[in-house]
């Protein structure tokens, strides 16, 4: 299939539900993995010299769901506080968020919830928020026990998994069960809305007006 060939597009910062024009996002403290993350799930690359992100920068991969293709354009925000104006302005664009620490920095993990209320303040209520633990290659360094990713992510309605960009560990799980996520709710929007435009023109309905209604409403408006 080509690479302009697809049936859903996830984008940034359009509004269009049939091609939902939005983006997924990657937030989270500097230095967490991020862009490893993103570079490994869209050209299985990993660089052990990335540099910290400066302000947003974005790559597409198209993946299968249901026999569609879906394309999906991902961001990766800076996590430095100096570009939390630029990447904020993201958050209103996205339909999915990835909020990632680094399991061997409890610092990264005690300011999730920092990052989630920005991630809230800022987004549409629906978007579709995946809790991540990424350097899982760094066992001997762990600082944040997977119960307590787990525990977090249960009390905020977050769903949860634990990667390694570097070992290729669950990124592409990850990525998958967020767009799967987007996907269900956009095609589950679809068919509401194509119900409720049925309904408009559906005679069961009560939506017709016969022709005694009509007399009826013209003697109403008729002067005495």
């Amino acid at each position: 299939m080509a690479n302009d060939e697809y049936d859903f597009l996830f984008k940034a910062l359009a509004d269009s539900w049939a091609i939902p024009s939005r983006a997924v996002v990657l937030i989270g403290d500097s230095g967490v993995g991020k862009s490893n993350l993103l570079s490994r799930f869209t050209r299985n690359e990993f660089n052990l010299d990335s540099k910290s992100t400066i302000g947003v920068e974005f790559a597409t991969r198209s993946i299968q769901i249901d026999g569609k293709t879906i394309k999906a354009q991902i961001w990766d925000t800076a996590g430095q506080e100096r570009y939390r104006a630029i990447t904020s302005a993201y958050y209103r664009g996205a339909v999915g968020a990835l909020l990632v620490y680094d399991i061997g920095k409890s610092s990264s993990f005690e300011n999730v919830s920092r990052w989630l209320k920005e991630l809230r303040d800022h987004a549409d209520s629906n978007i579709v928020i995946m809790l991540v633990g990424n350097k899982t290659d760094k066992r001997h360094l762990r600082a944040v026990s997977t119960e307590d990713g787990k525990a977090f992510a249960a009390e905020h309605g977050l769903s949860f998994i634990e990667t390694s960009a570097l070992e290729a560990t669950n990124v592409d799980l990850a990525f998958q069960e967020i767009l799967t996520s987007i996907y269900q709710i956009v095609s589950s929007k679809s068919l509401a809305e194509e119900g409720d435009v049925s309904k408009k023109f559906d005679p069961s309905q009560g939506n017709n007006i016969s022709l005694s209604q009509e007399k009826s409403q013209e003697e109403q408006k008729g002067c005495c």
